[in-house]
């Protein structure tokens, strides 16, 4: 495990992290508005943007780059760094919505809590194994 995988890896976790905490309050924040007339209730759009950025890294290698001699020219996309990826409220307009405009389902929304305290738990999880690793490595050495 080289030193580059392990500042990524955890880099990677902590960012994992930062979303599930603002993922629990827009959560609760939905379940508190859940009788709100016209509350639109919101989530955390994250992952799909994440995907999006490390695909375009991975397809780089193969993409056509345009050179640029003048400052007028148009440049050629370049790879979107995943530190860059930020995690983006969304509020849903789309879902059905109950007759007096809000459209929470409660129940859901506290199956979501659920979800992503064990989610919150699996990421610390995954993070202390990242720290085991390099105790181990440090001992060996």
């Amino acid at each position: 495990m080289g030193m580059n995988n392990f500042v990524n890896s955890v880099d990677l976790l902590h960012r994992a992290l930062d979303v599930q905490i603002l993922r629990y309050q827009v959560t609760a924040n939905n379940i508190a508005n859940s009788e709100v007339p016209n509350y639109k209730k919101q989530y955390v759009n994250f992952e799909s943007e994440l995907a999006r950025a490390f695909e375009s890294r991975d397809n780089d290698h193969n993409a056509f780059h345009m050179i640029t001699t003048d400052s007028r020219h148009i440049e050629s996309e370049r790879p979107r760094d995943w530190h860059d990826v930020e995690p983006r409220r969304v509020t849903d307009y789309l879902t059905t919505a109950k007759a007096n405009g809000n459209n929470v389902d409660a129940e859901q929304e506290a199956m979501n809590l659920v979800q992503i305290q064990m989610q919150y738990q699996l990421l610390t999880r995954l993070e202390n194994f990242e720290f085991s690793q390099v105790n181990i490595a440090m001992k060996k050495i």
